[in-house]
C-alpha cells in the first residue's frame, strides 16, 4: 500500500513513513492511492469478531511494512477492557425508535479522541524503538485531541509532545486534564488566539521543511493519516452493532470541526461499508454546513469564530476537508492546489456550487449536514435526559439534533458520541440546574497544579520554544 499528497508531490510512501511525517512535503494531506474493497463475505467474516481483531483486519488492509503478528500485538495491547471500560469497546445502545447511540468516550480522557490516541501512541512507540529513533510531536487542540494525546504519550520512550491550545477557549475540565500533567515530556503551551490559529502554527511549522527534519516534528492532528485510520474501524463496529445482516444500510450522525471524524466515516464507505448517509452536524461555526448546503466553503477569520458552549468544535478551517474534496473533484490534484492554495489561500473561499463535483458530495458521497445553537444544545440535552434518563455532552447534543432533520425510515441512524458530559460541566448545570457525575480519577483535577506557559500566535515563538526543549 502506497500513500500520496493530496497536492500532487511525486513521491510515494508507506504508512510507517507517513506515520512520523505528518503533512507531505507540498503541504498536502497524505491518502491511499487507493482505497481498499470490502465484500459482503469479508463483512460476514469481520461481524463477530472482537473490537482487538477487527482493528486488526482493517488495519491489515493499509499497513503492510509492520509485520502483521507485531501489528496484532499492537491492536490487542490498544483495545482493551480495562483501557475502554468494557469488552464491546465502543457499545452501541437505541435512544429512540432507530437512533442510536455509539459510546466513544469510555477512554483514559473520556472522549472518542483516545479510541485513535490509545493505538497512534503504541504505534509511535514501536516505530521508534525499530528505527532507534526519536519524535517531536507538535499538535494543536480545541480541547480533547490534547489531553487524549498526552494521555497516550506520557512515559513513551523517545516521544516528545508540544501541544498548543487556545487560551482560555477550552472547558476548565479540559484545560485541567492538560495542564495538570507534570511528565518531563510533556509540553503545554497556550496560544492567544483560536483553535485556528493553533492549526496554522502546527502547518507553519510542518511546512519549514528544514526545521522538521533537524527536530524531527510529528503530528497527532488528524492531518496525521494513522489517527484517522484507527476511526475508521469504529464505523464498522458500529454498523455491525446496528444491523442484523449485511444487506442493510445504516446512516451515521458525526459532530464535526475539524472533518476528521466524519471524514474516516467516508473512508468506511468508500471501502464498501453500507452507509446510506453521513450527516456533518457543526455549532454556530458553520462552515462545513455552508458548504455541504451551498457548495461555497468559506473560512472565518478570527475575530468571527464564535465562542460556544461546544466549544470543541469552535473551528472555522477545517483541515481534513481537504481529503475529502480531493475525493470529490476526481482526484485531481492540479484542481485540487486550485482550491487550496489559490483560491482559499488568497480569496479566503472557493465555490463549487456551480461545479458538476458539488452535487455528488450528496448523491454520490452521501454527505448531509445540519447546525445547532446554543438554545438546541440545551433543548435536546433537557429532552434526553427528561425522555430517556441519559446524559449527554453539548457536542453530542449538536450531532442529536442533526440526526433526527435526517432520518430515513427503515434505515438506523447512529449518533457519535463525542465525550462524557462531566468535561462540559457548566454547559450540563444551565441545561439541568446540576453537574453531572465525574470519575473518581478526576476529582479535584481543576485544583491540581498547572504545568503550560503562554506564547503569541506565532510560529517562530513556537519553534524557539520547541528548540530550547529539545537541547
Amino acid at each position: 500500500m502506497n500513500y500520496l499528497s493530496t497536492r500532487g508531490h511525486p513521491d510515494r510512501k508507506r504508512f510507517c513513513e507517513i506515520l512520523l511525517e505528518g503533512l507531505a512535503p507540498d503541504g498536502g494531506l497524505y491518502l491511499p492511492e487507493t482505497y481498499p474493497q470490502v465484500d459482503t463475505a469479508t463483512l460476514a467474516k469481520w461481524r463477530a469478531l472482537p473490537y482487538a481483531e477487527l482493528a486488526f483486519e482493517i488495519l491489515s488492509l493499509y499497513i503492510d511494512d509492520i509485520l502483521p503478528a507485531d501489528l496484532k500485538a499492537i491492536c490487542a495491547k490498544t483495545y482493551t477492557a480495562e483501557v475502554f471500560g468494557t469488552d464491546e469497546i465502543v457499545p452501541l445502545r437505541e435512544l429512540e425508535d432507530g437512533v442510536y447511540l455509539e459510546a466513544l468516550s469510555n477512554g483514559p480522557t473520556l472522549a472518542f479522541k483516545d479510541m485513535a490516541m490509545q493505538l497512534l501512541g503504541n504505534l509511535f512507540e514501536y516505530e521508534l524503538a525499530r528505527r532507534g529513533s526519536e519524535l517531536n510531536i507538535l499538535g494543536a487542540t480545541s480541547g480533547d485531541t490534547g489531553s487524549a494525546a498526552e494521555y497516550a504519550m506520557r512515559g513513551k520512550k523517545g516521544v516528545r509532545v508540544f501541544m498548543t491550545s487556545p487560551d482560555g477557549r477550552m472547558s476548565p475540565f479540559q484545560q485541567a486534564q492538560m495542564f495538570s500533567l507534570q511528565d518531563a515530556n510533556i509540553h503545554n503551551i497556550a496560544i492567544t488566539g483560536v483553535f485556528d490559529d493553533c492549526q496554522d502554527i502546527v502547518k507553519a511549522v510542518s511546512n519549514d521543511l528544514g526545521f522538521k527534519r533537524k527536530y524531527r516534528i510529528g503530528t497527532v492532528n488528524s492531518i496525521n493519516w494513522a489517527r484517522l485510520l484507527a476511526q475508521v474501524v469504529y464505523y464498522f463496529a458500529g454498523y455491525f452493532q446496528a444491523t442484523a445482516s449485511n444487506d442493510k444500510p445504516v446512516s451515521f450522525t458525526v459532530p464535526s470541526g475539524n472533518f476528521g471524524n466524519v471524514c474516516a466515516g467516508h473512508v468506511a464507505r468508500m471501502m464498501g461499508l453500507p452507509i446510506q448517509t453521513l450527516v456533518v452536524a457543526t455549532n454556530e461555526n458553520d462552515v462545513l454546513d455552508e458548504f455541504f448546503r451551498t457548495g461555497v466553503y468559506r473560512v472565518r477569520a478570527a475575530v468571527d469564530t464564535h465562542e460556544t458552549s461546544s466549544p470543541s468544535m469552535d473551528i472555522s478551517k477545517a483541515s481534513n476537508f481537504e481529503r475529502f474534496v480531493f475525493d470529490l473533484v476526481g482526484r485531481d490534484s492540479a484542481r485540487l492546489r486550485q482550491l487550496f492554495v489559490d483560491d482559499l489561500g488568497l480569496q479566503g473561499s472557493f465555490d463549487l456550487s456551480a461545479d458538476p463535483a458539488f452535487k455528488q458530495a450528496a448523491g454520490r458521497f452521501g454527505f448531509r449536514s445540519g447546525r445547532s445553537t446554543h438554545a438546541d444544545r440545551l433543548a435536546t440535552i433537557r429532552d434526553t435526559e427528561k425522555r430517556f434518563a441519559t446524559l449527554i455532552d453539548p457536542h453530542t447534543a449538536d450531532g442529536l439534533k442533526a440526526a433526527r432533520e435526517q432520518i430515513t425510515p427503515g434505515v438506523p441512524m447512529v449518533v457519535l458520541e463525542t465525550a462524557l458530559p462531566i468535561k462540559f460541566a457548566a454547559t450540563l448545570v444551565e441545561a439541568l440546574g446540576e453537574e453531572p457525575a465525574r470519575p473518581k480519577k478526576f476529582e479535584g483535577i481543576e485544583a491540581l497544579p498547572k504545568r503550560v506557559v503562554k506564547l503569541p500566535a506565532d510560529a517562530e515563538a513556537v519553534k524557539a520554544y520547541i528548540a530550547e526543549n529539545c537541547d
